[in-house]
């Protein structure tokens, strides 16, 4: 029998332990990003595939010049439609008519501003508008990412084959942990495959459901949802969500025309309950007062930024009206009264549904007000508009 010395066996043990862990470390998903949930704009809402690199440019001016960079929005996102082509070696080409001075350039212009860079791209063989998907390319495209400076990848669903959607998005994962710069990875398959029950160790965020319409109920025949019935579909996945993972309810339509002003507030404020990515999506440049208002709202993007990462949950439905809550790093609870009716409506709400004990004395703070009511013992109740919202903060 051909024995091998045991510092051999134990060399070869070593080596291979080391190269297990090694490989773990490429697929555990550890990159130390968005340990709160992602602020920015992303172009898909507004400008669909007619967007460019003036566009672009102008929107990391206005965000900077409405307060929205102040209030915690950092990344300016670039949806479908940059990309045209491969070149013979199999390198993205980017639309040079739309783009003429190139991604780089326009990174180091976002950059330049204090702001971070997205893109976007599809684990199939085309995105959704047919341009060139990833699909046999992501480390190849990865670390052109990288070399233009992308701070955050969008990585759609579309026309992918019938492909493992774990497996499809674990390979982009891998691609970006060894491609040499921090990329936050938003996973955008539309909720069709659970990814609260997988991607945790994959991406930063992930989409749970069919793409936002901007209207308050409505349905396309695709997948597309209105407001509620988006917000209906995140009941149950809150254990899903924490620093550095979280549930993606879709980006936002504040502004783009499809709503009223009470619905807009109540979208915005729902989504912060959820600890939902706060990604605009309408045009910084011609921003409403009111809209722009809402947008920046730091008291209730708290609330969204909290750092104990906690989704909020529904705590009581009652037909029309709905009670919701969150529990906040200082043992605060963010609430919000929300009447999906079409009258205005009071609503209660009682401490022992939020966690407290019934006799507890607590200061109630209106959020969109900017006001302590004051002292209340037991409970809460305020009237609240159709289609509308009372957001407050809660400190026993």
């Amino acid at each position: 029998m051909n024995r091998k010395p045991l510092s051999k066996v134990l060399f070869g043990l070593a080596l291979l332990a080391g190269l297990l862990l090694s490989h773990q470390a490429i697929r555990a998903l550890d990159n130390g990003l968005a340990l709160t949930p992602p602020m920015g704009w992303n172009s898909w809402n507004k400008f669909g595939c007619e967007i460019n690199e003036q566009i672009v440019r102008e929107m990391a001016q206005a965000m900077v010049s409405s307060g929205m960079k102040d209030a915690g929005y950092g990344y300016i996102v670039i949806d479908d439609c940059w990309q045209v082509a491969r070149d013979a070696a199999g390198n993205i080409l980017i639309d040079e008519k739309a783009f003429p001075s190139g991604m780089k350039a326009l990174a180091d212009y976002v950059h330049s501003l204090g702001l971070k860079f997205g893109i976007y791209s599809d684990a199939g063989t085309k995105t959704c508008q047919g341009r060139p998907g990833s699909w046999g390319y992501e480390f190849q495209d990865a670390r052109q990412y990288a070399a233009w400076g992308v701070d955050y990848l969008k990585y759609d669903w579309c026309n992918n084959g019938g492909q493992n959607s774990t497996a499809a998005y674990s390979r982009m994962r891998d691609a970006l942990a060894v491609c040499g710069r921090p990329i936050v990875y938003s996973l955008c398959e539309w909720g069709s495959t659970k990814p609260w029950t997988w991607a945790r160790d994959i991406g930063n965020l992930w989409r749970t459901t069919g793409d936002i319409q901007d209207c308050w109920v409505c349905k396309k025949d695709w997948g597309g949802l209105g407001v509620v019935q988006i917000l209906d579909l995140q009941v149950g996945l809150e254990s899903a969500a924490g620093p550095g993972h979280w549930n993606d309810p879709d980006m936002l339509e504040v502004g783009n025309g499809g709503m009223t002003a009470t619905e807009y507030r109540a979208h915005f404020s729902l989504w912060c309950l959820l600890a939902a990515p706060l990604m605009a999506g309408n045009d910084l440049r011609s921003m409403t007062p009111e809209v722009r208002d809402i947008l920046t709202n730091t008291e209730v993007i708290a609330v969204d930024q909290d750092p104990l990462g906690r989704q909020g949950r529904k705590v009581r439905d009652d037909g029309d009206i709905e009670v919701w809550s969150k529990e906040l790093a200082d043992g605060n609870r963010a609430v919000i009264l929300l009447n999906r009716g079409e009258a205005e409506a009071k609503i209660a709400v009682k401490w022992t549904e939020i966690g407290y004990p019934n006799k507890t004395s607590a200061l109630v703070r209106d959020l969109w007000l900017k006001k302590d009511l004051g002292k209340f013992a037991g409970g809460f109740s305020a009237a609240v508009p159709s289609h509308g919202v009372v957001m407050i903060k809660v400190s026993p």
